[in-house]
């Protein structure tokens, strides 16, 4: 599946203090917590086809990179792993265990919370004027055409990224930094 996974580019601000970071982090856990509520509706819809189970890994692709401040939620929730433990072979996510299971599961980062579903996304045409694309997990194509499903059988991506962007900017001053999933196993956690 190759779908965009774009956040905006924004103007940079000017440094923010301890207290914006963490409530950019407590704006990141809730915006996890409507998307996994609004993901978890669209998987019940689409119950039968959907094979994504426990130690499915076909879309835990390795040098995943996310925002810092989603690494940073990683870092606080699975300090012994990063530091004690080992990332999984290059080939796929490092922070899966070794039955292809997510180490981090219930921290993990927002673009994990919504594979598997049928995705719908805007691109803007050379041309002028905009498309609309489509795409599923390519173990879950059986049963309608993503195409043919309603607006609302689909996740929309463009809404919740927006807003983790903006999450991010508040954490890093503006900027839009990402980190490298496999690279929280070389960069420890400090202590807290």
């Amino acid at each position: 599946m190759t779908s965009p996974r774009r956040a905006p580019e924004a103007p940079a601000r000017p440094e923010t203090a301890g207290g914006d970071r963490e409530r950019a982090l407590e704006e990141l856990q809730r915006l996890h917590a409507e998307v996994d509520q609004r993901s978890a509706a669209l998987a019940l819809r689409h119950g039968p086809r959907l094979r994504c189970r426990r130690g499915c890994a076909d879309c835990c692709v390795d040098e995943l990179r996310v925002f810092e401040v989603e690494a940073e939620r990683i870092r606080r929730a699975a300090s012994s792993l990063l530091v004690e433990g080992k990332p999984h072979p290059p080939g796929v996510c490092a922070l899966l265990g070794a039955d292809g299971s997510c180490r981090v599961y219930p921290h993990r980062p927002y673009v994990c919370r919504t594979q598997g579903l049928p995705l719908r996304w805007f691109d803007e045409l050379r041309a002028g004027g905009v498309v609309e694309r489509r795409d599923i997990c390519p173990l879950n194509a059986e049963g309608p055409a993503v195409e043919a499903l309603a607006e609302a059988d689909c996740w929309t991506i463009g809404p919740a990224e927006g807003r983790l962007a903006a999450i991010q900017q508040r954490f890093g001053a503006g900027r839009l930094d990402r980190v490298a999933l496999r690279a929280l196993f070389a960069n420890p956690p400090k202590s807290w």
